[in-house]
């Protein structure tokens, strides 16, 4: 119940007030149509009394904080004024590019010098000489009768040898035949051994080989030779600009609420002036700028190469050596072989512990005979035939040849890109009316007044004498306090301001 009260008591109080200042307004205007003839108010007065109390009884439609013909949130005992807050604007400097960056290049040309060459007129080629073979003579002693150490019959030349069974008899009966030397004899039954003649080759010539050369083949033949190697030029082909014109935003388009008359109308009640909201367009600048339409490049040249033909000596076939064999020759020599052994039986010849008559009539000798030899004379090959090579050098010939030192080359410079600093002025917030609670004759009391002066004064501002009376010098000091604390600047004393100097507002 209490709040429903309030409520419909803020709103009576709210339609009063607009009953009010539409009374006024009527009342303006009797004056200025000179409708004021006598003291009483006529039915026409009534009718458009009455009209303005329906139209600011009638809700309104919404706008903008400060658009309000009366200050919104208003509290009792308060005073308000409707200023106009001028627009505030940033200054920003932009950097453009008028021009783009860019090559240059510089052509640097091929260095070449004339050198000395040599070419080749006969190729280095080789001929095969024959080395007879070196021939020497040996002496080799060949055996022609191997030595022999053999139990034999007798002493005699042509005596059997003894047998295997004999002897063994003989071991078995005490003879130690291992101990026996030579010459001594057993009695044997002896049947001589058999012989044959030998005939043995021996090489007295070794083969060999005899070799043929085959000389090697030329011929002249036209070669083609390099005088002059192949190169390259290098063409520079420079860069092509165009100009490109551009338009940028100097301003943005923005309103400001400017003093007059006109259809559109806002009307201060506090100052009575009139306000009307212009639209104000953007403004441009048009900028001129260089740019690259086709970049520095560079173009290469082919140069071909020089030739000449010389004639020269070339090899066709190399020299050659044929190998032909020569057999080894050989020698007979004569010798004597043993094809057949005899039969023995044996007894010792000196044995004197046995009658002759146990003999068996044969005997039995241990005869060594060397071996023996026959000097050979034969022909050997110390140094077999061979050939040898003998190396034919090549043959040139000097001629002069136009040698590339140095490759074309390129070297590229930076041309930097051109820029300009461009100033422009942007919009950072709309001029606009705004409602701000000031002090008025209802509560602006010289009590209050000398507790802002005293306040500004201790504040390190000055307001003059302080005597309770708002003179030029103590706005002064108001509106010096209000810039540097940063608040909104006017012709009034705000409760912004009091509220910022510590003065109470009630």
């Amino acid at each position: 119940m209490t709040i429903q009260s309030r409520s419909s008591e803020s709103i009576s109080g709210r339609n009063i007030r607009k009953i009010s200042v539409a009374i006024s307004v009527l009342i303006a205007t009797s004056l200025v149509g000179g409708c004021a003839a006598n003291s009483g108010v006529s039915k026409s007065d009534d009718a458009k009394s009455q009209e303005v109390v329906e139209r600011s009884t009638t809700p309104q439609a919404q706008v903008k904080p400060g658009e309000e013909l009366l200050p919104p949130n208003a509290k009792p005992g308060e005073c308000y004024a409707r200023v106009w807050v001028e627009p505030t604007y940033v200054t920003k400097t932009e950097t453009l590019q008028v021009k783009e960056a860019g090559e240059r290049i510089e052509v640097i040309p091929a260095k070449y010098e004339l050198v000395n060459e040599t070419i080749e007129v006969s190729s280095a080629s080789s001929r095969l000489v024959e080395i007879p073979p070196v021939y020497g003579t040996e002496t080799e002693s060949v055996l022609v009768e191997s030595a022999t150490r053999e139990w034999l019959v007798d002493t005699k030349p042509g005596a059997a040898p003894a047998t295997e069974e004999v002897l063994n008899r003989a071991r078995t009966h005490g003879i130690n035949l291992d101990a026996a030397r030579a010459g001594m004899c057993f009695h044997e039954h002896y049947l001589p051994a058999g012989y044959r003649e030998t005939m043995t080759e021996v090489e007295v010539s070794p083969a060999s080989e005899r070799i043929s050369i085959i000389p090697a083949k030329y011929r002249n033949v036209e070669k083609r030779v390099l005088v002059k190697e192949a190169s390259t030029r290098v063409i520079e082909v420079p860069a092509v600009y165009e100009t490109v014109t551009e338009t940028i935003v100097d301003k943005p388009a923005h309103t400001v609420w400017k003093k007059g008359t006109g259809p559109i109308q806002k009307i201060n009640e506090a100052t009575g002036e009139i306000m009307c909201l212009v639209d104000i367009p953007a403004t441009y600048k048009t900028i001129t700028k260089r740019v690259i339409k086709t970049p520095a490049t560079t173009k290469v040249i082919e140069i071909p190469a020089v030739y000449k033909n010389e004639v020269v000596r070339e090899l066709v076939s190399d020299a050659q050596e044929v190998r032909s064999p020569i057999p080894a020759r050989y020698k007979k020599v004569k010798g004597k072989e043993k094809i057949a052994d005899g039969r023995l039986v044996w007894h010792e010849v000196h044995d004197k512990t046995h009658s002759m008559n146990t003999r068996t009539g044969a005997k039995i000798c241990l005869i060594e005979k060397p071996a023996k030899y026959k000097n050979v004379t034969r022909k050997v090959i110390k140094t077999p035939t061979s050939t040898k090579t003998v190396e034919v050098p090549a043959r040139y010939k000097t001629i002069k040849v136009r040698k590339l030192v140095n490759a074309p080359q390129e070297k590229r410079i930076e041309i930097p890109a051109e820029y300009r600093k461009v100033t422009r002025r942007e919009l950072r917030q709309d001029g606009h009316m705004e409602w701000r609670s000031i002090l008025c004759k209802t509560n602006m009391t010289r009590t209050r007044i000398t507790d802002i002066q005293k306040a500004l004064k201790k504040a390190g501002y000055d307001p003059g004498p302080i005597d309770g009376n708002v003179g030029a010098r103590t706005m002064a000091a108001v509106n010096a306090f209000q810039k540097a604390k940063g608040l909104p600047v006017d012709r009034y004393l705000n409760v912004a301001t009091l509220k910022a100097l510590g003065v109470s507002t009630k």
